[in-house]
């Protein structure tokens, strides 16, 4: 079975007391940035995943039944998962690593200085740090990534999923029938 890469956006961050029971239902394969506690703002989690599952939508639901099953801290909201990301934003290192080039030689492509020119524009920025988007990337380099080709129509349904369970969770479909019908509909494209 292959392995995903995906992001999955939470209701809230992680406290550190909940990272030792997330890394014993997971095994070190999702990590997430943490606070020591919540104080009272409302800001996002953000959840990095790496599974290993039949298909991207199997992958991205097991794991969000993983994060909702957490057992919350004290006085902590109920961990919820508000969205998925399934083409990462990645560093150059990360980079480097998916096309077997070096850290220098990623840094020159970037720069132009090595390459046909024209590489990604970063996507975003974080603790100083530019990020690329995956497909873009992937594409500049010539890399063939059959996850790409899941990642946008599953992305979009388990979004709609989501957004569907927290506005009327009566008709929202079980996690099992949104993976079987994407696995249906995604043998048919090309």
């Amino acid at each position: 079975m292959p392995n995903y890469d995906f992001e999955l956006i939470l209701s809230r961050p992680l406290l550190e007391a909940e990272l030792d029971p997330l890394f014993q239902r997971t095994l070190g394969h999702v990590t997430v940035a943490f606070v020591p506690e919540l104080r009272g703002e409302r800001r996002p989690g953000h959840a990095r995943c790496r599974w290993q599952a039949a298909s991207l939508s199997a992958a991205i639901m097991e794991v969000i039944a993983q994060l909702e099953s957490l057992e919350t801290a004290e006085d902590a909201p109920r961990l919820r998962v508000v969205s998925v990301e399934a083409d990462p934003l990645l560093s150059m290192r990360d980079i480097a690593d998916r096309v077997g080039r070096s850290l220098e030689s990623v840094r020159l492509c970037i720069r132009g200085t090595r390459g046909p020119g024209n590489f990604p524009a970063a996507e975003t920025t974080s603790s100083g740090h530019r990020l690329w988007r995956w497909s873009r990337v992937a594409e500049w380099y010539g890399v063939h990534d059959p996850q790409l080709r899941e990642a946008g129509p599953t992305s979009q349904a388990i979004n709609g999923w989501l957004a569907l369970r927290d506005v009327v969770p009566q008709v929202a479909p079980a996690p099992e029938e949104v993976t079987s019908a994407l696995s249906a509909v995604l043998s048919h494209v090309a």
